[in-house]
């Protein structure tokens, strides 16, 4: 009986129990859901920072840079070379230099006394790129002009010293085969001159004196900025000729300038590859020179 009444006494209460009519939605906003939900994290892996490459890396170290000849590239000859080039650096020092830096270059030779000569001069020319690189150096002994190309990452090359860390207002020097003796002699037992640790490099302005002709090359068609007097050995059919050969407009020529250059895209990638070994092998270079420059006392206090 007790059951009956409630079940009707229910129903009755539903039917005329009256609706409630709500004037807002009573969804949780696109934010407070968002919110409300736990976000899922994202596994991802260590970030690998890329490194920081120097600008100045293309002129310190510039064999590491193809040729920018199509026809003579090979990428995969390249990634070797550079493994092989630092592998070298890890076993000798190679200093940065320039042309127009003094250098002194002891390399071994089974035909010397000591099985090893050394060679002082002043670097005229850079060139090539790779295992290829070279330079040469030249020097006037005994009145006579001697020139000695160096591969630089030649296996008999025991030691390279800067002794003048310095650069010249053209980027070659072979001009110097038709100048005076005494801008190209330089002393054998030349002392280094130390440069301070993150000083620019020194641009010599220095202008050469050429002899008069016959030259090996014609100077005045090459727009040298390190000769003196070049005006006083030419004439007037010189001038001509020189004008006749002249393109000022090559200046200008954004397809040539990029066909003789790598891309700095290119010299980025190139540069960080190669980048954490070259900063390591600086940093080792650093400590070596504090430890020769520190000179432990004889005597205590």
């Amino acid at each position: 009986m007790n059951i009956n009444v409630r079940i009707l006494t229910k129903s009755v209460a539903q039917q005329y129990a009256f609706k409630r009519i709500v004037t807002f939605s009573t969804k949780p906003t696109q934010q407070a859901a968002a919110a409300a939900v736990p976000q899922q994290q994202e596994v991802t892996g260590p970030t690998v920072r890329k490194p920081i490459v120097p600008a100045h890396y293309r002129f310190v170290y510039p064999e590491f840079l193809p040729d920018p000849k199509v026809e003579w590239r090979n990428a995969v000859r390249e990634k070797l070379e550079r493994l092989d080039m630092l592998d070298r650096r890890r076993q000798i020092e190679l200093p940065e230099f320039y042309v127009g830096s003094i250098l002194a270059v002891t390399s071994s030779d089974p035909h010397a006394a000591g099985k090893t000569s050394r060679f002082v001069g002043i670097c005229i020319h850079r060139e090539r790129c790779g295992l290829r690189a070279r330079f040469i150096l030249r020097n006037v002994i005994d009145h006579q002009g001697i020139e000695v190309v160096y591969e630089l990452y030649d296996p008999t090359i025991q030691k390279v010293e800067v002794l003048r860390l310095e650069k010249r207002l053209d980027d070659s020097l072979f001009y110097l085969r038709d100048a005076l003796p005494e801008f190209s002699t330089f002393d054998e037992n030349m002392e280094a001159e130390p440069l301070e640790e993150g000083a620019p490099v020194p641009i010599n302005d220095i202008k050469v004196v050429l002899r008069p002709r016959p030259w090996l090359e014609r100077w005045e068609r090459q727009n040298l900025l390190g000769v003196a007097n070049i005006e006083q050995y030419i004439k007037d059919k010189h001038r001509k000729s020189a004008e006749k050969v002249q393109k000022p407009w090559e200046k200008y020529d954004l397809m040539k300038q990029y066909r003789a250059t790598i891309p700095e895209e290119e010299q980025k990638e190139i540069f960080a590859e190669v980048h954490t070994e070259l900063h390591t092998l600086e940093l080792q270079r650093k400590r070596n020179k504090r430890k020769r420059t520190f000179v432990k006392p004889k005597h205590l206090a």
